[in-house]
């Protein structure tokens, strides 16, 4: 089993903010929008270091997204930043007519998803965005799984050309990737090697899926841990070549249980390699008020479950 060593805990929106003004250093043409959230979204550091490219739209993100894409029309790579609920749900037909339809090259970055908001509550909770985001033509669906993997993610879709969804979160979690590690587009992560089952995760749920794999480990199970940085456009090759050889399946994510990760996987297996698989989501229900760690064991979402899951898969083979 490869060990991972914690070397900090930080949020993925604080990743977010550190590769934007990185991005921003790179690229004059970068530019940060945001709803009245700049400090949520930690556009701070960008916001002073490059005050003639940050703009306040105010509690308007309709208007945001429609001045995003005039903008990248015009050349500029304009990052939206809100919260996940706002710059998704609420303006869903924006994103769809402006960003992509028209194929603009809009960057929507979706601070606070999941229910790891915590205390804020169901209003606020998105559980439903990447099933949103994955559902429009041409649109990239970025997830990466802590602070200096964000870092990354957010460079690679300030260079890359088109529409992309760059989810993260609120809550301080484990650090355990490589800084220094480019993020690449459309690239599953193994993070471990295994024979017995794979273990599929994206986002928060890629800790907890490493941890689960230790668990298993002492119970002499061997479990492959991919990580879906990238759950639009899906590496199926990766993701069949893990399943043909471990024969059991496991996907864990951080949202409800329809129209994200584990559909996506689910569809991918019955094309090419099909295999018994669980899934580890919210299921067919909205957050509530709690703790980020009360909500994650609520619903499921953690390493504990994740065993329980392959220990299934398993005995489906």
């Amino acid at each position: 089993m490869k060990k991972y060593e914690i070397t900090g805990k930080k949020d993925t929106r604080s990743g977010f903010g550190a590769g934007l003004v990185i991005a921003g250093r790179e690229n004059p043409n970068v530019l940060a929008l945001t709803a009245d959230l700049k400090g949520s979204l930690k556009m701070d550091a960008f916001a002073a270091e490059f005050p003639d490219r940050f703009i306040e739209c105010g509690i308007a993100e309709a208007n945001m997204i429609g001045v995003a894409a005039g903008l990248a029309l015009t050349g500029k790579v304009p990052f939206c930043g809100s919260f996940a609920e706002f710059v998704t749900g609420r303006v869903y037909d924006q994103i769809r007519q402006e960003v992509s339809y028209g194929n603009t090259n809009v960057k929507i970055a979706s601070s606070h998803a999941g229910i790891t908001l915590g205390e804020d509550g169901a209003t606020h909770q998105t559980m439903e965005d990447l099933a949103l985001m994955r559902a429009l033509p041409g649109m990239t669906v970025l997830v990466p799984c802590d602070y200096n993997q964000t870092v990354q993610a957010t460079i690679a879709a300030a260079r890359y050309k088109g529409p992309v969804y760059l989810r993260f979160g609120r809550p301080s979690v484990p650090i355990f990737t490589n800084p220094d590690e480019a993020f690449e587009i459309g690239k599953v992560y193994n993070m471990n090697p295994g024979t017995d089952v794979t273990l599929i995760a994206t986002g928060h749920l890629v800790w907890e899926a490493i941890q689960a794999a230790e668990a298993l480990e002492a119970e002499g199970i061997s479990a492959e841990v991919l990580n879906v940085a990238t759950v639009k456009p899906l590496d199926a090759k990766a993701i069949a070549e893990s399943a043909a050889k471990t024969g059991a399946v496991v996907v864990a994510e951080e949202h409800n249980a329809f129209g994200g990760l584990g559909e996506a996987v689910a569809s991918t297996l019955a094309a090419g390699a099909p295999a018994p698989v669980e899934f580890i989501n919210g299921g067919d229900r909205f957050g509530q008020s709690g703790t980020p760690a009360e909500l994650m064991a609520a619903y499921g979402l953690d390493a504990a479950h994740i065993v329980e899951a392959a220990k299934r898969a398993i005995a489906r083979k």
